[in-house]
Parts: structure tokens; sequence; C-alpha cells
């Protein structure tokens, strides 16, 4: 078996590493986040890995389109990983893809339901070419299809239409895409799962550490959320999450859904997780301290992953979770540098920007 990984990992985990390698360091991370405006950013970006996909007239180069551009790499990364990475794991690495192509299609049911135009909605799409269902071509047939329920039709050809269908009901109800967008996540999820559990040996374990943690990040996060901002009940929450996880269980998931304190709740599933020594228990008299509790919790959560993709990185090298590793702290960068280029852009202090940011990368 280790032979067997050796073989074939070999060439991919050479190509991971040198990606790895060109993430940006903590002194580019100081340079961005104390330059003195978006201009002196650009700069700074052209210098890095990030240059040749910004290789635009400045002039075009709005923070929007170049939060589109930047993403450009992960797209680049990935489609490289997609073809290197052996059966059955690349199946993994393809489901991990298939999230911004969900993120796309939420985008455009958003885009259907507001009356947007093409071209105010393809810059906030993720740009993908290769292993997709859902083309360009498509989405602008959604587009032009005056409501969401035609715009679902046009989508039949793919995966997505299964579950829009089924979902469809309680958004005529709503009239909100609430219950759509849940039923997009729920299946990504599914089928997350479903690829780490065709693993075996080393990679099964690996992914499970890493990808199954995601998994029960996210969970936990719904949960929260779906009882701070949407005030759902507790069947609801618990119809609207997972019923599998690799760390969260049903007990943990209820608790929330029944009001329990999230730090608890959380300390339970790691004892030992860092950065919630501020958080405490949320005053009942004052929600705000609520959902500053929340946004604690979800950067700790997330500072928690991208140790442990950090760790990845160490001991034997040849298994999926080296790849998955490097494409989920690829991800955390790009959305730390989208907060950075926003808030150039807003002209928000250098000295605000550490409170927003995933990771501790400087």
């Amino acid at each position: 078996m280790i032979r067997t990984n050796v073989t074939a990992y070999a060439q991919v985990n050479a190509t991971t590493r040198a990606l790895y390698a060109n993430l940006l360091t903590p002194d580019v991370w100081h340079a961005l986040i104390q330059a003195a405006n978006f201009d002196v950013l650009l700069t700074l970006l052209d210098k890095t890995a990030y240059s040749p996909f910004l290789k635009l007239d400045r002039q075009l180069l709005t923070p929007r389109r170049t939060v589109y551009q930047l993403r450009w790499r992960l797209t680049h990364d990935y489609e490289k990983l997609i073809r290197l990475t052996p059966e059955p794991a690349c199946q993994l690495v393809l489901q991990l893809w298939r999230l911004y192509e969900v993120d796309n299609l939420k985008a455009t049911l958003r885009g259907v339901e507001t009356g947007a135009s093409w071209d105010e909605v393809r810059r906030l799409l993720s740009p993908m070419v290769r292993h997709i269902t859902l083309t360009n071509e498509t989405i602008q047939r959604m587009l032009a299809s005056g409501n969401v329920v035609r715009a679902i039709e046009r989508l039949r050809h793919t995966p997505y239409y299964e579950t829009l269908i089924h979902a469809l009901t309680r958004y005529e109800i709503e009239k909100n895409l609430f219950p759509l967008e849940v039923a997009l996540d729920l299946d990504y999820h599914r089928g997350l799962w479903d690829a780490i559990h065709n693993l075996k040996g080393m990679d099964r374990d690996q992914a499970l550490r890493l990808v199954g943690t995601s998994i029960d990040v996210d969970n936990l996060l719904w949960a929260m959320r779906y009882r701070l901002y949407h005030h759902l009940s507790v069947q609801e929450i618990i119809n609207y999450t997972l019923p599998f996880g690799y760390q969260v269980g049903d007990e943990h998931i209820r608790a929330l859904a029944e009001g329990a304190d999230m730090v608890t709740v959380v300390k339970r599933i790691y004892p030992h997780i860092e950065g919630l020594d501020d958080a405490g228990p949320p005053s009942r008299e004052e929600p705000p301290s609520a959902q500053r509790q929340l946004a604690l919790i979800e950067r700790a959560l997330h500072r928690y992953l991208i140790r442990l993709c950090r760790k990845a990185f160490l001991g034997d090298p040849f298994h999926i979770g080296v790849q998955v590793a490097y494409l989920m702290l690829l991800e955390y960068e790009l959305r730390d540098l989208t907060a950075i280029v926003e808030a150039k852009a807003a002209q928000l202090p250098s000295e605000k920007l550490t409170a927003i940011l995933e990771s501790e990368w400087w």
C-alpha cells in the first residue's frame, strides 16, 4: 500500500508542495494589510503568485473585478491538481471543486430573483472552465428566463435539477430562496461525505480529518445561524442540517437547536480549541452579544481548520490530505484577500483589518 501511494502521489505531491510554497508569506500579508490604499495593494499583489491573473489595464481592476481575477488562481490550481490526482481520490477533489459551481448556481438564482442581467452577475461568479455542468450559456438562459421556476427548468440536464425540484414547493410557499439554497448545500455536503467514504486507508483517514472537520464546522455554524438569525424551530434546524459528521453528532446539533450555549457545545467537541476566551456566554438581554459570540466562534473554528491543514504537510506526504489541505488553505487565503481588497476600497483603517481576517497569516 505504501509503495502504491508513493507511486501514485509522487508527481501530484511535488506539484502541490510547489504550489504551497507560493502561498503568501507573513511579510507579504503584513505589507498588504498596511497598504496605504487600493492602488498600492494592487502593486503589491502584482509581485506575488497572483500576478499572472492581474494582467489587465489598471483602470479595469475595480475592487470587484480584482477579486474575480484573483480567483482565477484557484481555478488554475484546481484544474492542475484534478489532472494529476489519482483515482478514486480525484473524485473527492472534483467534489470540492463543485462547491464553486454550487455557489455560482445560488448567485444565479439570486440574480433571477432580482432581475439582474448577465453583465451584473458574471463578475460575482467563481471562474470555472473545466469539470463543470453549469455553463455560462446555461446561466445566461436562466437569467433570461424571467422567474425562478422557469430558471430551474433550464437545469434539467444538470445534477442540480432534482435537488431543486424537491425544494420548489417550499420556495413557492415562502417566496424565499432560502429552501433552495439549503437544499443545494445539503446535497453538496452529502456528495462530499460519499466521496470520503469511497476512499481507503490513509486517504480516507486524512480526508475525514480535513474534509470531515470542514463538514462539521459548516454544520455547527448552520445550526447556530438558523437559531440566531432565522429563528427556526428545533425541528426545522434539524431538518436543515446534516444527520452525519466526523466529530459532530445529532446530540450537538440538537443542543444548539434547543438553545444551549454555543461556546459550551463547541468546547465539548473541540476541548483544546483556541480563540474562544473572549466569547463568554451571551446575555439574553443583549442580543448583539450573541451575534458577537457567533462571530468569535466562527473565526475560532476556521482557524482551527487552517491549523489542521498546515499539519497535513508534516509527516508522510503520500496521501490526498496534502492536496485537500493546500486547496483549503488557498480558499482561506482568497477569502482574506477579498476582505483586504474590500477594506482598502472602503478606506478602512489597517488596524481594523486583522480582526476580520480568517487566519493569523502574519
